[in-house]
């Protein structure tokens, strides 16, 4: 009977020990998509091992790659380039928010037209 109760107590305490490292994984992926999390991502080695946080960590690299990228083009292209960026960062954001959004239901969907990207960081 002793045993019965300590492996449920056990069972109990990696639970407990866990469940903080997956809520960290979670917010990771959140705030990925607010540059916060990539740094934190990089700075924590426990974080490292959470797949969920990684993937939202490489979409949201990718996603900060072509918003700086095509950034940087569209503001050297005059006039219809200077148009052009406000439309490129408004998707820029919308592609953020369905991460975001992807990252709060625990889901791992690619972001569109990007996404697949993301597959080839290797870390």
């Amino acid at each position: 009977m002793t045993e019965e109760k300590g492996l449920p107590e056990n069972t109990n305490q990696n639970n407990s020990q866990n469940q903080p490292n997956n809520e960290n994984g979670k917010l990771v992926a959140i705030l990925a998509y607010l540059l916060v999390g990539i740094v934190w991502f990089f700075a924590d080695e426990n974080l490292k091992k959470d797949e969920n946080a990684k993937f939202h960590v490489k979409q949201a690299l990718v996603l900060l790659i072509v918003s700086i990228g095509g950034s940087i083009v569209l503001s050297l292209i005059p006039i219809i380039g200077w148009i052009l960026l406000s439309f490129f960062g408004l998707g820029t954001c919308a592609l953020g928010i369905i991460g975001i959004i992807n990252a709060a239901n625990g889901h791992r969907k690619e972001l569109p037209f990007i996404g697949a990207y993301a597959r080839k960081l290797k870390f």
